[in-house]
């Protein structure tokens, strides 16, 4: 995963970045400013020597040049030889060469005919120089590092309501209701904007999530209502003695459908409720008394199939959550595995942790169908014979944290394992 820098270390980058350059402009400007105002310097001060000798021996033919530690003069007409490293250098002035451990500047001219050259010792004052360019360096960057951290501070304090900005937004949950943002007095402009925008959002939302609590609930009863008189009245009718076989049967599909309804109405009402509130609607299930009922509401499924289920071991345990929840949940499994199986048994076990195992001898799913049963799942598509249910299912599952796997084969049946969060 990809590491976000923050604002402020963006800014400090930009920032660090343009001292560091502006610097280097600054020294490098110096450093030829220093360069050429030298050369100039010592260009001026060699002519003018030279020149102070030939205006002497010009006025006092006697006159003769005394070398002094730094500074030689050799003519071309004395008998003493020039240093190899100078003979064969052109006229003008010549700076940084070395004559054995010695940094010395030369200036080569003829006058009259005669080739003086010049040559003065500058290797204490080059020493010095380069002494003074690495404290010149060393107080630039002790500058640079003391604004460096100025900034820094600075930023900090600066973005500091920025940052504690974003940690009220972190605090904010989607079940509380009157939230807002508060900013200081001495907020910037651009902090009470953002505030003021996040405010205003937070008022739409719950201005839109009374409208759809008011909405699901009045749904809720607007379709529980006539749902539950249908299941009523056959109910009724189911009392009655003098039923004709015929029509019984078809008053207990009646009711069983209702029964039905009446459970995927509730699993989607569920869906559109926030966890929280379910929560606080949740009943205690004792899953290991309500797993015999839910067999026993879908053994009509079993008729005309050579088929039967098989209890195998129901550990007690029980679950907070609403019960026609769970018995919808379970039921849909339950359903899935009669549906696909013609022969043989399905095996129910109940495990101490909440969780409801079933094993069918359907005809299984081949590892591509499982595979995109669980995109499909992860999507919250529409069925397309995966089961009964199982899309819905899977979204109930993510909604209230409970766990949904299948193993499959094709020809070995499916293992559909249900864990309930406790």
């Amino acid at each position: 995963m990809r590491v976000r820098r923050s604002l402020r270390a963006h800014i400090l980058m930009w920032l660090g970045g343009y001292a560091l350059l502006l610097t280097a402009a600054v020294m490098l400007h110096g450093f030829l400013v220093n360069e050429i105002a030298e050369r100039l310097v010592w260009d001026s001060l060699l002519k003018t020597e030279l020149e102070h000798h030939l205006q002497r021996r010009a006025d006092d033919p006697g006159y003769r040049w005394s070398d002094t530690d730094d500074l030689q003069l050799y003519a071309s007409t004395d008998a003493r030889p020039l240093p190899p490293e100078v003979v064969s250098l052109p006229e003008g002035i010549h700076d940084e060469l070395m004559l054995g451990d010695r940094e010395v500047l030369v200036l080569v001219r003829t006058v009259q005919g005669v080739k003086y050259t010049l040559v003065l010792d500058i290797t204490e004052l080059e020493s010095q120089e380069d002494t003074l360019t690495l404290i010149v360096l060393g107080l630039a960057i002790t500058l640079v590092v003391v604004m460096g951290a100025l900034v820094a501070w600075g930023l900090r304090r600066s973005l500091r309501p920025l940052t504690g900005l974003a940690a009220d937004i972190g605090t904010l949950s989607p079940d509380r209701t009157g939230q807002r943002i508060t900013v200081p007095e001495k907020a910037t402009t651009e902090l009470v904007v953002i505030a003021g925008a996040l405010n205003d959002y937070l008022r739409r939302h719950e201005a839109f999530v009374e409208r759809e609590r008011i909405f699901i609930d009045t749904t809720s009863h607007e379709l529980r209502t006539p749902v539950a008189i249908i299941a009523g009245a056959s109910e009724l009718a189911l009392e009655q003695p003098d039923l004709p076989a015929p029509a019984r049967q078809q008053v207990q599909r009646i009711h069983r459908t209702a029964r039905d309804v009446e459970r995927l109405i509730a699993l989607l009402l569920t869906l559109a409720k926030d966890p929280a509130r379910l929560s606080r609607s949740s009943d205690v299930v004792m899953l290991h008394e309500l797993l015999p009922d839910i067999i026993d509401d879908h053994r009509h499924l079993l008729a005309g199939k050579d088929l039967q289920v098989i209890v195998d071991d129901l550990q007690p345990c029980s679950v907070s959550a609403p019960l026609h929840i769970v018995q919808a949940a379970i039921g849909n499994l339950l359903r899935n595995a009669i549906e696909n199986s013609d022969r043989g048994q399905i095996h129910v076990r109940l495990d101490a942790d909440a969780t409801v195992t079933l094993q069918d001898p359907g005809h299984g799913m081949t590892p591509e169908d499982i595979s995109r049963l669980y995109a499909q799942m992860a999507r919250g598509g529409g069925r397309e014979g995966g089961g009964i249910g199982l899309d819905l299912l899977a979204r109930l599952c993510e909604h209230l944290g409970w766990t949904l796997s299948i193993q499959s084969a094709p020809g070995r049946g499916t293992i559909s394992r249900l864990r309930l969060s406790r």
